[in-house]
């Protein structure tokens, strides 16, 4: 029997409003901000993220032999091509993203983390 289940996938961040509003427009749903530094994405399928306010807050590097990328999320897509032109126009940044013949793409969302985009 497990000892308990996950309830949301939480990340730091500088403005927990600017990154839900990003993730939204990646994930569909809509955010509700608590007003004290803390952010739910609401209607979105899968597990569900929040996000909370990190004064000093240093983003993942990646690729970074030397240090830790912390964790990144898998976000599998139908059509590679159309999903990394609709993140970068939200506002994420490629990080790995220039080998066309994988199924897989690498990009950071507007306070760094890395996600990748999988058609998978």
């Amino acid at each position: 029997m497990p000892i308990a289940t996950l309830g949301t996938v939480v990340l730091d961040c500088p403005d927990p409003v600017a990154l839900g509003r990003f993730y939204a427009g990646v994930l569909g749903g809509e955010i509700e901000d608590d007003g004290d530094g803390w952010v739910s994405l609401r209607g979105a399928a899968g597990t569900p993220l929040s996000f909370q306010v990190s004064p000093g807050f240093v983003p993942p590097k990646w690729p970074a032999p030397d240090a830790s990328q912390q964790f990144h999320l898998d976000l599998t897509v139908n059509d590679l091509d159309a999903a990394e032109k609709d993140v970068l126009a939200l506002g994420a940044k490629a990080l790995d993203a220039d080998d066309r013949a994988r199924s897989w793409r690498v990009y950071a969302d507007p306070a760094g983390h890395p996600f990748c985009l999988c058609a998978c």
